[in-house]
């Protein structure tokens, strides 16, 4: 089996060549941005080119605008050393050919391997930018899935085929968050698109968050902060196209974006450089279509086609759940869970604020009797929620009002149930909270 899969893609390798390239010249240099001429004719946006300049290796970069017989591309580095006249050709650049040795692996956008090992393309190309399943044929969501940690088992349930959004600030538990989930969450196939990250983080995701384990599951596709905004774009592209890919073959595979305002800042930036105005807050009009296409081409398959589960993260500095990108997903998602600074500065992880966070996949996704003891408990740190500054401040007398009484016994005990890590089915989970509530007196039917 290993030698026909190295013969497949060698042989897909090989019918990428060409023999003949058309040849255009550099007429301009703008910044990064690159004029060429004589490739009209032949360039669409998108596809890539590769400049040959004369005192410097190859420089590569993208088609963003086609104007008459004038094709501008975007530098993916510095353009030092281009000249006028130096030779232009374009390389295909709108496909990945994914494989299924490519789990346990790092790769670029590019699906170059980031690990030091050798990595061969797979038999079939896949676009970079799919249409997602016909509306009309997709499954509904799919059956619950255990998660790893006991909030997401019963407060916030995630069901296959489920979009979420991860909102929280640096440095507030976000990626070691998303490790866990790699680690744990119910599904065949893993794939992590880690977009703009610091290149430190990278390996210390894959060996102290991810661990072996985590990694023998997944396919890594990262693009560092330094990078091109090219790449860091194509980063979540090049992800979704490889979780696209082991979903055709009927798999279940959970999908982690890391993250989708590093995605959006990126293509802010070559939208600029193709002529749009940043008129939504300082986001191009193109940036909604950006987001809601990617988190669209998620979500359960057609017919015999497997799901893609995703949980998207963005970055929302001082809480503010209304700035753009925030604002976009929450609309196009199926729930959304938020970490809040001030859980997290008191000690509990995950960093969950429940309140704030919600599943849609409710009440579907559980029985009865679970819905009761989910919404006793939201009434619960909703009551000890409204109070808290008057509880902490010592100005609540005990016996004023009966629920407050039960909202602070409770109190302990469900902020220590809401950061366990719970391996096993969400069934359990459900019969621990069950016990809290039972202690405390509650009523449940």
């Amino acid at each position: 089996m290993t030698e026909t899969f190295l013969i497949d893609g060698l042989t897909a390798h090989i019918a990428t060549l060409r023999a003949v390239r058309p040849v255009g010249r550099i007429s301009r240099a703008d910044g990064a941005a690159l004029h060429v001429i004589g490739l009209a004719p032949n360039a669409s946006i998108g596809d890539g080119m590769q400049v040959y300049r004369k005192r410097a290796a190859p420089l590569r970069g993208e088609v963003v605008q086609i104007i008459g017989d004038t094709v501008v591309m975007l530098a993916e580095e510095p353009t030092d050393g281009v000249s006028l006249n130096d030779r232009a050709t374009l390389i295909s650049r709108s496909i990945i050919a994914p494989s299924t040795h490519w789990l346990g692996r790092i790769i670029d956008p590019m699906g170059r391997p980031l690990d030091g090992k050798p990595l061969l393309r797979g038999a079939v190309a896949c676009p970079l930018l799919c249409p997602p399943p016909n509306a009309a044929d997709r499954r509904p969501f799919g059956t619950r899935i255990s998660t790893g940690l006991a909030v997401t088992n019963t407060m916030l349930p995630m069901v296959k085929g489920q979009r979420m959004g991860l909102f929280a600030g640096s440095g507030v538990g976000k990626s070691t968050l998303l490790g866990k989930f790699a680690r744990h969450m119910t599904a065949d196939v893993v794939v992590i698109a880690m977009i703009g990250e610091r290149g430190r983080e990278l390996r210390h995701f894959v060996d102290e968050v991810l661990g072996k384990k985590g990694l023998a599951r997944s396919v890594v596709v990262a693009a560092t902060s330094d990078q091109s905004p090219l790449l860091r774009r194509r980063c979540a592209w090049t992800a979704m196209a490889v979780a696209e890919y082991y979903r055709n073959q009927g798999l279940s595979v959970l999908f982690l974006a890391d993250s989708i305002t590093r995605f959006a800042e990126a293509h802010r930036e070559v939208a600029v450089a193709a002529g749009e105005a940043p008129v939504l807050r300082g986001y191009p009009p193109s940036t909604t279509h950006l987001i809601t296409s990617l988190c669209e081409r998620a979500g359960p398959g057609a017919g015999p086609q497997g799901d893609i589960t995703a949980l998207f993260s963005v970055l929302v500095a001082g809480s503010d759940m209304d700035e753009p990108i925030a604002d976009i997903l929450r609309g196009v998602l199926d729930g959304h869970i938020v970490l809040d600074r001030s859980i997290a500065e008191r000690g509990r992880f995950p960093a969950v604020d429940v309140l704030r966070s919600v599943s849609r996949s409710l009440p579907a996704a559980a029985n009865a009797r679970e819905n009761n003891l989910l919404s006793q408990t939201r009434k619960m740190l909703s009551v000890y929620d409204s109070n808290a500054m008057m509880i902490r401040a010592g100005l609540y007398t005990q016996g004023t009002d009966p629920e407050v009484d039960k909202a602070i016994q409770l109190h302990p005990e469900i902020e220590l149930f809401l950061s366990k890590e719970e391996p096993e089915d969400a069934q359990r989970s459900f019969s621990q909270l069950e016990l809290i509530l039972r202690r405390a007196g509650a009523k449940l039917t």
